[in-house]
């Protein structure tokens, strides 16, 4: 027994990790991260004070309409709309996000048209007279389809009905003689079999009966 107790004895312990330990590396990484935030912030606000003096000199010039701040990740371009949208003045974004994504600022008297915009955000090179070939072809197209839209109306006419069954000639007086009255629809006294007025009916009628009376 002596001889086992001195071996466990002489064996070395695994180290206890304090609790102190842990406080002390959660502290020092609670700190690393906060200097980390400190840098970043600093960072940013240098980048935003030199986009600043950017915008400011580019609003003095009389000669650059447009100011190209080059590619950039999505923070620093939201930065930049930023400082734009508190100077007056507008600022849009072209290209991939992480291939070539830049951001534009213009002046308000330079801000491209919607055509040209829509170009250059589809990555295409803008021609003024293209694009107005364009509109002036879809015009012309939207006109042709309205015109066609109206050429398509329903035959209601008659004649047209009696012309493609019977013959032209004898679609016509048939058309004619069945025209109907279009208020009342009485038929017409052409086409009645009996063509005697009513006075006449009623005279007639009269003489039949007194001559059954006398028989």
């Amino acid at each position: 027994m002596d001889l086992l107790g001195s071996i466990l004895g002489s064996m070395q312990k695994p180290p206890k990790t304090t609790t102190t330990e842990q406080q002390q590396r959660a502290k020092k990484e609670t700190e690393k991260m906060e200097k980390m935030r400190k840098q970043e912030k600093q960072e940013m606000m240098t980048f935003r004070k030199t986009i600043e003096d950017k915008i400011n000199k580019f609003m003095a010039s009389d000669s650059e309409p447009k100011l190209d701040f080059g590619l950039m990740d999505k923070m620093h371009r939201s930065i930049i709309h930023d400082v734009s949208d508190i100077a007056g003045l507008n600022a849009y974004s072209f290209g991939l996000e992480d291939v070539d994504r830049h951001t534009v600022v213009y002046k308000k008297e330079f801000t491209p048209s919607e055509d040209e915009l829509n170009a250059l955000k589809k990555g295409e090179e803008y021609d003024p007279k293209k694009a107005e070939l364009l509109k002036q072809m879809e015009l012309e197209e939207q006109n042709r389809k309205v015109v066609k839209d109206k050429d398509i109306v329903p035959n209601k006419d008659f004649r047209d009905k009696y012309e493609k069954l019977i013959g032209l000639d004898a679609g016509k007086s048939a058309a004619q003689v069945t025209t109907p009255n279009k208020q009342f629809g009485f038929v017409p006294s052409a086409n009645k079999r009996d063509q005697r007025s009513i006075e006449q009916i009623l005279a007639d009628n009269k003489k039949k009966k007194l001559k059954a009376e006398e028989n």
